[in-house]
């Protein structure tokens, strides 16, 4: 599977990731056997960026992804962990996390964006995870904590690239504008950037993606399914968006991209894995991945084609915004490595 850098590191990420949150036993239980066969199932398919949190059920993704990862030659793959959510001693557990994740909760997470937080969170990861190291760390979901984020944490993380510690740092959240503000405002070297560039939403193209290209900077896409609208040929009422019932509106967007999709002879979700490569900052798309039957899915969608000439029907009928790049233009924007549009597979 091709790979790309991100931009002024050593760092490469296979252009599929393997997202480790469901494997934590996000909102149902992932017996281990199948979290197990889902890994290697993304190894043999040549998946080499393996993205988890100390949040993902208590630690549970970390210590899963470790132990599937720990025999493996370690210079043939990334992961990614983050920061900002310390896992301590639980003294009022009620038997089960109240997070989404199907796990005891004798721990619990204290928010810590402090220096000593960072670093307290990474010697934990290590320890769960049974690696030597970290090859980026993001600071997770900073949203009321941006001072401590941007002034404290990462420059912890800053002084760890430095010294070689890890390869990358970066920030990971859900809203676009303060994912803006750590590439304009600090250190940053990579965001990771959940459902605000996807088929339905294009808001980072007014922030965080002119600023990924104005800093020389790379973005990470995640959520790309936003929930799960986009993930089946053909939406259907009751299907979730951004974690909630779609509303009927976004239904009938979805609808009608999946029919421009099927008359270009691709499908949506396809074109949902596909479309954040329209931006030239976009490296990388991770998807969660349960079993191994989700991984042999995802990475077929991820190798078919889909056409340039898609993007171009979806503006004209007003689908998708109409200052989302082309190919062309990615591979002419400076610093485009001509690789930043949809690929023919």
């Amino acid at each position: 599977m091709r790979t790309r850098k991100i931009t002024n590191t050593t760092v490469d990420v296979t252009e599929l990731g393997f997202g480790a949150s469901v494997i934590g036993n996000l909102y149902r239980v992932t017996p281990a056997q199948d979290a197990a066969a889902a890994i290697e199932a993304a190894w043999e398919s040549g998946i080499r960026y393996f993205d988890t949190a100390p949040h993902y059920g208590l630690g549970l993704s970390e210590r899963r992804l470790g132990a599937a990862l720990r025999d493996r030659p370690r210079e043939q793959y990334v992961v990614s962990s983050k920061v900002g959510r310390l896992l301590v001693p639980n003294e009022q557990p009620r038997g089960v996390d109240i997070e989404g994740f199907v796990v005891r909760d004798d721990l619990r997470r204290q928010w810590d964006f402090s220096r000593d937080g960072v670093l307290r969170s990474i010697d934990a990861t290590l320890e769960r995870t049974g690696l030597d190291r970290l090859d980026i760390v993001y600071v997770h979901d900073p949203d009321d904590h941006w001072q401590q984020a941007a002034e404290e944490a990462l420059p912890t993380l800053a002084d760890l690239r430095d010294q070689g510690v890890i390869g990358a740092i970066g920030a990971g959240m859900n809203q676009s504008a303060m994912l803006a503000r750590f590439l304009r405002e600090t250190a940053a070297d990579v965001v990771m950037l959940a459902g605000r560039y996807t088929l339905l939403d294009q808001t980072a193209l007014d922030d965080v993606l002119p600023a990924a290209r104005e800093h020389g900077k790379s973005v990470v896409a995640v959520g790309v399914f936003n929930s799960g609208l986009l993930s089946r040929d053909r939406p259907t009422p009751g299907m979730k968006y951004d974690y909630k019932v779609a509303p009927p509106d976004l239904v009938s967007r979805a609808l009608a991209i999946a029919e421009v999709c099927e008359r270009h002879g691709t499908t949506l979700p396809a074109a949902a894995i596909a479309f954040p490569f329209s931006h030239p900052s976009i490296i990388n798309v991770t998807l969660g991945m349960r079993n191994q039957e989700q991984v042999g899915r995802n990475v077929e969608l991820h190798r078919r084609h889909v056409p340039e000439a898609l993007w171009q029907d979806l503006r004209t009928q007003g689908l998708i915004r109409p200052d989302v790049p082309t190919q062309n233009s990615a591979e002419n924007t400076p610093g485009g490595d001509g690789r930043g549009g949809p690929r023919c597979r």
